[in-house]
């Protein structure tokens, strides 16, 4: 059977505008508008389908017609759903992104109603379907910060996930101190860019070596920090070691940290060595960004 990783955070819409041009504030151009499945919880777990791994979704999804579809989508996608928590109060969320030939415009993401849902996705690591107090989930748990604090920071303390390989990503450097609690509380591996590890910490980096090393200082078991196009760096207390990705013609960007993060997941279940590992994840992340697929 493939390994069996648990994803938990957003799944949800994503509605997002490209364009092949430049792009500056008000500007009005061609382009194109897709609705695809979304959300950082969801495209790691995608990532890691075609990776021949088994992802679990935990997340909130509303019984309306557009969660009805994602909840179909998502499974087509490779994505076991069984245990998704679907509130009849809450709307389904959605993401809206607006990229150009020169990255990312603008982005809201509408969690509000993972938000809302709170602890209660969680269920069944506790009730015995994945796993319960006597008998906590063992393998690989992947979070995003689209979750609360209050919900992070239980995470991160609770015997519950004691025996789980949590790896964590921000979501977006808005939501990046969110993950203090792991800091704190030296649990998981952290995935972040070089302004989300800024702010983590409060300061700022012209490599990716150094915030690792800062991150590390902090409190921070693993920690994997990149720096777009530049030199990215993956760190424990024994052991650093970076890497500079293929170049490549960008035409997407929403996804490619997902995808960085999922292939990096992979390599290592797949037993790879921490060079290796983290020279998988940029070819992958490399290829998504170039419009190869990784992630549809």
């Amino acid at each position: 059977m493939p390994a069996q990783v648990i994803c938990i955070g957003s799944v949800l819409w994503d509605i997002v505008g490209r364009t092949p041009r430049n792009m500056a504030l008000s500007n009005d151009v061609p382009g194109r508008i897709l609705r695809l499945p979304g959300g950082v919880a969801l495209n790691i777990a995608q990532a890691l389908a075609k990776y021949d791994l088994s992802p679990v979704a935990l997340t909130a999804i509303g019984q309306d017609t557009e969660g009805d579809d994602l909840m179909k989508a998502s499974a087509d996608l490779g994505l076991d759903m069984q245990f998704v928590h679907r509130p009849d109060d809450l709307p389904t969320d959605c993401y809206m992104a607006i990229e150009g030939a020169n990255g990312l415009i603008a982005a809201i993401a509408d969690a509000h109603s993972l938000e809302a849902a709170g602890d209660a996705i969680l269920a069944p690591l506790t009730d015995g379907r994945l796993g319960s107090e006597t008998s906590p989930f063992s393998g690989v748990i992947a979070l995003d910060g689209n979750l609360t604090l209050a919900l992070l920071q239980e995470i991160a303390q609770n015997p519950l996930f004691s025996n789980a390989d949590l790896r964590i990503a921000p979501a977006s450097p808005g939501k990046a101190e969110r993950l203090r609690p792991f800091l704190t509380h030296s649990r998981g591996t952290l995935y972040v860019n070089l302004e989300e590890a800024g702010i983590l910490v409060d300061r700022l980096f012209d490599s990716s070596q150094d915030a690792v090393r800062a991150l590390l200082d902090a409190g921070a078991a693993r920690v994997m920090v990149t720096h777009g196009g530049r030199d990215a760096t993956f760190g424990t207390p024994d052991l650093i070691t970076s890497q500079t990705p293929p170049k490549v013609n960008v035409t997407r960007i929403t996804g490619a940290g997902d995808t960085f993060m999922a292939a990096h997941i992979a390599a290592e279940i797949q037993g790879a060595s921490p060079s290796d590992a983290l020279n998988a994840a940029l070819a992958a992340a490399a290829s998504y960004v170039s419009g190869d697929t990784i992630l549809s």
